[in-house]
C-alpha cells in the first residue's frame, strides 16, 4: 500500500500521526506528498495574487458587499462558519490592515466569538450577489466595544453592543469557478419555493421539543424575522 494512503485499520491513525480516524472513509491521504501526487502545486500567478492589506479594489468589494462568511476554530480546531449579513457596506474598512463588523442579533450561541476568545485566526469569504469571483481575507479577529470602532458601525443611529474587529494578514479574490459550476445567479436554475425544504419543518424535527410544532416554529421565524434583524428591533 502507497504510504500516503491509509485504510484506518486498527491503530493506522496512530500510524500516520492522526489523533483519530475519520470513520467510513477508505484510502484516506495522510501527507502533502501525497495530495500532491494527485493535484500539482498552483501556478505563480494563484500564488502571487495574495496581498497583506486592503487596497482599493479590496475596498470597493467589501463596499459593494451584503454577506460574507465568517470561519473561525476554537483551540482544539473544531470548526464553524457562519454566515453575516446586512446592507451593502455594513462592515466597515478601518484602514488598510482593520475590518469592523456590527454584532447584529442572532441566535445567541455565540459560536464564532467564542471561537475567536480561544483562537483568534479566522477566514471571511465576502459575496456580491451576481458576481461569481469572492473575496477571501484572512486575519487574527477580536470582540471590541470601542466607542470609535462602535461608532463607525452604527446603522441608522442604532449602536451594536459590540464590533468584530479584524486585523488582516491575507487578501485575494477567489476564481469564480465553483459559483459558475453552481449556477447559483442564474435564476432559471432555481428550484421552484413549492420545492424548497421547510425551515419551520427542520427546526421542529431537529429541536423535538414539546410544544414545538411546524406552526410554532414558522411563527417564531417570522417574528423575528421582523422584529429582530436590526439593534434596537426593527428597521423602519
Amino acid at each position: 500500500m502507497d504510504i500516503g494512503f491509509c485504510r484506518f485499520r486498527a491503530g493506522a491513525a496512530r500510524a500516520v500521526g492522526y489523533d483519530r480516524a475519520v470513520a467510513g472513509f477508505g484510502e484516506q491521504l495522510t501527507s502533502i506528498e501525497a495530495l500532491r501526487e494527485l493535484i500539482p502545486p498552483p501556478e505563480k500567478p494563484a500564488v502571487e495574487k495574495a496581498i497583506d492589506h486592503l487596497d482599493e479594489h479590496c475596498r470597493e468589494f467589501i463596499g459593494r458587499s451584503p454577506f460574507f462568511v465568517l470561519a473561525s476554530s476554537d483551540a482544539s480546531g473544531r470548526c464553524d462558519a457562519s454566515p453575516k449579513g446586512g446592507p451593502p457596506g455594513f462592515v466597515r474598512v478601518l484602514d488598510e490592515r482593520r475590518l469592523a463588523v456590527p454584532d447584529y442579533p442572532g441566535n445567541r450561541r455565540l459560536d464564532s466569538y467564542t471561537n475567536i476568545l480561544e483562537n483568534g485566526g479566522v477566514e471571511l469569504i465576502f459575496v456580491i450577489p451576481g458576481l461569481i469571483e469572492t473575496l477571501r481575507i484572512r486575519g487574527r479577529a477580536c470582540m471590541t466595544r470601542d466607542p470609535a470602532v462602535l461608532e463607525q458601525v452604527t446603522d441608522n443611529g442604532k449602536v451594536p453592543k459590540l464590533a468584530l474587529g479584524v486585523e488582516v494578514e491575507r487578501c485575494f479574490l477567489q476564481c469564480g469557478k465553483s459559483l459558475k459550476r453552481s449556477r447559483l445567479w442564474e435564476p432559471d436554475s432555481w428550484p421552484a419555493r413549492d420545492e424548497l425544504p421547510s425551515a419551520a419543518r427542520i427546526f421542529r424535527d431537529h429541536i423535538a421539543l414539546e410544544g414545538i410544532t411546524e406552526e410554532a416554529a414558522e411563527a417564531h421565524l417570522q417574528h423575528s424575522y421582523e422584529h429582530d434583524l436590526w439593534p434596537g428591533g426593527r428597521q423602519e
